[in-house]
C-alpha cells in the first residue's frame, strides 16, 4: 500500500482515480482548494501556497488541476486556462523538492493538444510539438514539471486524448442530440479523434505510478484512434439512432468562435500510445466501439 497525493482530484479524472485507488487499499491525499475530510491538504497555486509538509513521506503524487478549455475562448479565460494549469504544477514540482523524504514519481497531466493540427500524420511520443494555443499551453503544462525532475523525482507527463465516460467531458455533450436522432459528423468528418475511456485513462495513471520504466511523455489515448465519421457511426450505433447530419465548418467556427473551433471540435490528431504499449500497459478497452460502451454502462 502506497500513500499517493492528487491535484485535481473532484474533476472527472480525479474522482475516478481517488476511487480507484481506495479500493486498491491505498491512501489518497487530495490537495485541494476546499478541504473538507480528513487527510485533505490546502493549496492556492495563484498565491503559491502549499505547504511543502503534506507531500513529506508521501509516495507519488498525480497532479490533475487546471481550468477546463470548454469554456469559451475570451482573452481572459485564455489566460486562467494557462496560468491555472502552469502555475499549479510549478508550485507542486517546487514543493517535491523542498521535503526530506520527496515522492519518488510525479504524474503530471497534459494533452495530446501538444501535437496541435496534423492532419494524417502519425503522433507518438517522440513527434514535435504543434502550432496553437493550446499546443503552448500543454508546451509550458509540461516545462513546469522541470523542478521535480531536476530534483531526481521520476516524471510522467500523460497526455490525455479525448476522454469518453457519460458523466463528464466531450460525452455529455453529444448524447442528447445523438439520442434525439440529430447526430452528425464534425464538417467532413475526416479529422482524427484520439479517444480513450476514462477506465484506461485511470488504469494508465495506475500503471505510471507502479512502473519505474514509464517516463516522460506519454500519450493516454487508445492504440487505434478514429476518424470523426468513424466515431460518430459507432456512438450512432451505441445508442440504436440514425446521425445523417453535417454540421458544416462555418456554422461550427462561427458559434464557437473560429480558434476554439479549429483546435478542438476541428482539429486532427492521430495519436498513438507508443511508450505505454511499449511498457507492458494492457488496455480495458482497446477499441472504439469497447471505449463507447463502457462510456455509456
Amino acid at each position: 500500500m502506497t500513500t499517493i497525493a492528487i491535484t485535481g482530484a473532484t474533476g472527472l479524472i480525479g474522482g475516478a482515480l481517488v476511487a480507484r485507488l481506495g479500493a486498491l487499499g491505498h491512501t489518497v491525499r487530495r490537495i485541494t482548494r476546499t478541504p473538507r475530510a480528513a487527510g485533505d491538504v490546502g493549496w492556492d497555486p495563484a498565491a503559491g501556497r502549499l505547504d511543502p509538509a503534506a507531500l513529506d513521506g508521501v509516495d507519488g503524487v498525480v497532479n490533475l488541476a487546471g481550468r477546463s478549455i470548454a469554456d469559451r475562448w475570451t482573452d481572459a479565460t485564455k489566460a486562467d486556462i494557462l496560468r491555472s494549469r502552469v502555475q499549479g504544477t510549478r508550485l507542486v514540482a517546487e514543493s517535491m523538492g523542498r521535503v526530506a523524504r520527496p515522492p519518488r514519481v510525479l504524474v503530471s497531466a497534459s494533452a495530446v493538444g501538444y501535437y496541435g493540427e496534423r492532419g494524417d500524420e502519425v503522433l507518438d511520443e517522440s513527434s514535435a510539438p504543434g502550432d496553437g494555443f493550446l499546443a503552448d499551453v500543454c508546451r509550458a503544462w509540461e516545462a513546469a514539471t522541470a523542478p521535480a525532475e531536476e530534483g531526481g523525482v521520476r516524471v510522467v507527463r500523460t497526455r490525455f486524448g479525448l476522454v469518453l465516460s457519460e458523466h463528464g467531458g466531450l460525452m455529455p455533450r453529444l448524447l442528447l442530440p445523438f439520442r434525439l436522432g440529430l447526430g452528425g459528423t464534425l464538417d467532413d468528418g475526416r479529422q482524427w479523434m484520439s479517444y480513450v475511456s476514462l477506465d484506461d485513462v485511470v488504469g494508465a495513471i495506475d500503471f505510471a505510478l507502479a512502473t519505474d520504466a514509464v517516463r516522460g511523455p506519454v500519450n493516454v489515448v487508445a492504440p487505434a484512434p478514429a476518424r470523426n465519421a468513424e466515431f460518430t457511426e459507432a456512438l450512432a450505433r451505441a445508442l440504436h439512432r440514425p446521425a445523417f447530419l453535417q454540421v458544416p465548418r462555418t456554422a461550427l467556427r462561427l458559434f464557437m468562435g473560429a480558434r476554439q473551433a479549429d483546435e478542438t471540435a476541428l482539429v486532427s490528431q492521430r495519436a498513438v500510445p507508443r511508450a505505454l504499449l511499449d511498457a507492458g500497459y494492457a488496455y480495458l478497452h482497446p477499441t472504439l466501439d469497447d471505449a463507447i460502451r463502457a462510456a455509456l454502462r
